[in-house]
C-alpha cells in the first residue's frame, strides 16, 4: 500500500510524527511523509491513499483534496478534541488508527460541507460556541480537552445571544436572536458534544437554539452533551443542501478553526469523501 502522509507536528498526540510514520512502515505500507499543508506535493507520489494525522481542523482540507483527486482518505486523530474520529467510529488510540489506515481495507462514503469554499467535516457553529472556542485557544496546551468545557461554562454565564437570519435552501427558518447556529454534517463538536445529523445522507442539518433565558441554556447544554437537542423547548431544526447565515457580532467555529466573518453560505458535496474505516 503506497501512502501518503501528512502529520502536523503541532497536534495533541503523545506520539511523535517518525513514531507514527513508523508505525505505518511497521503495518506493512510504502509511506512518503508530509506537513499538513504539502497536500500538492503528496499527491504528485500517485498515493493509493491519503493518511492524515492531526487535530479536527486539519482533516477538511486533505479530505478535500482526497476527493478531488479520486483517492481514499484514512485518519490518525492526534488533536485535542478528535471530534471526527469518535463521530464515525474510528480509533481514539493512535496507533491502531495508524495500522488501520496501513491495512484496512473497508470504505465509508461521506458527505463533505463547505462554508464557501472552506471544508469542514463535522460543524460549523456561531453564537456560544464560537465564543466558548476563543476562550478555550489559550487553554488547549494545558488542560486538553477540559479547556473546552471551561470556555463553554465561561460563555454560558457572560456571553450575549448573536442577532441572525438562518436560510435553508430559500427558505427562512429563523430571524432574531439566537444563543447558537450549527451547520452540521458529522455534527460532533466541543469535545463531545454534537446535534444529531448523518454525514452520509446528502443533505446539511441546521440547528438553532433560540434566545431566552440563560436558565434554559443547562437543558440545552445536557441535549447537546447527550447529541438530542432536536426537539427541546426553543430548539428550531431543519436540514437541506444549502444554508445561508449572517450573524452580528460575525464569527463562526468551523471544526475548531475561528473564522471570523459575519456571513456564510454552506453546502455539501454527497459521498465525496471515500473513508476508511475497517
Amino acid at each position: 500500500m503506497r501512502l501518503a502522509f501528512l502529520v502536523n507536528p503541532k497536534s495533541g498526540s503523545d506520539a511523535s510524527p517518525e513514531e507514527l510514520e513508523a508505525e505505518l512502515i511497521r503495518s506493512g505500507a510504502h509511506v512518503h511523509r508530509f506537513g499538513p499543508d504539502e497536500v500538492e506535493r503528496a499527491l504528485d507520489t500517485e498515493p493509493e491513499r491519503l493518511v492524515v494525522a492531526g487535530g479536527d481542523g486539519t482533516l477538511a482540507p486533505v479530505a478535500a483534496a482526497a476527493a478531488t483527486a479520486g483517492v481514499e482518505l484514512a485518519v490518525v486523530p492526534s488533536g485535542t478534541a478528535n471530534d471526527f474520529a469518535r463521530a464515525v467510529g474510528l480509533p481514539q488510540d493512535v496507533r491502531d488508527a495508524c495500522r488501520l489506515a496501513a491495512t484496512g481495507r473497508r470504505v465509508l462514503r461521506l458527505d463533505l460541507a463547505r462554508m464557501g469554499e472552506r471544508p469542514f467535516l463535522n460543524v460549523a457553529n456561531g453564537g456560544l460556541p464560537y465564543r466558548a472556542a476563543r476562550d478555550a485557544h489559550g487553554l488547549k496546551d494545558a488542560l486538553g480537552t477540559v479547556a473546552y468545557t471551561l470556555g463553554g461554562l465561561r460563555s454560558a454565564v457572560v456571553a450575549d445571544p448573536v442577532e441572525c437570519r438562518v436560510r435553508c435552501d430559500g427558505d427562512t427558518l429563523f430571524e432574531g436572536d439566537a444563543w447558537q447556529v450549527t451547520v452540521a454534517n458529522t455534527g460532533a463538536f466541543g469535545a463531545g458534544s454534537g446535534v444529531e445529523a448523518d454525514a452520509a445522507d446528502g443533505l446539511l442539518d441546521v440547528v438553532v437554539l433560540e434566545a431566552g433565558a440563560r436558565a434554559r441554556l443547562v437543558l440545552h447544554g445536557a441535549g447537546l452533551r447527550a447529541g438530542r437537542v432536536g426537539g427541546l423547548p426553543g430548539v428550531r431544526t431543519e436540514r437541506g443542501s444549502r444554508v445561508d447565515v449572517t450573524l452580528t457580532p460575525p464569527g463562526f467555529n468551523v471544526d475548531g478553526e475561528l473564522v471570523n466573518e459575519a456571513e456564510g453560505t454552506f453546502t455539501v458535496e454527497p459521498g465525496a469523501v471515500a473513508l476508511v474505516v475497517g
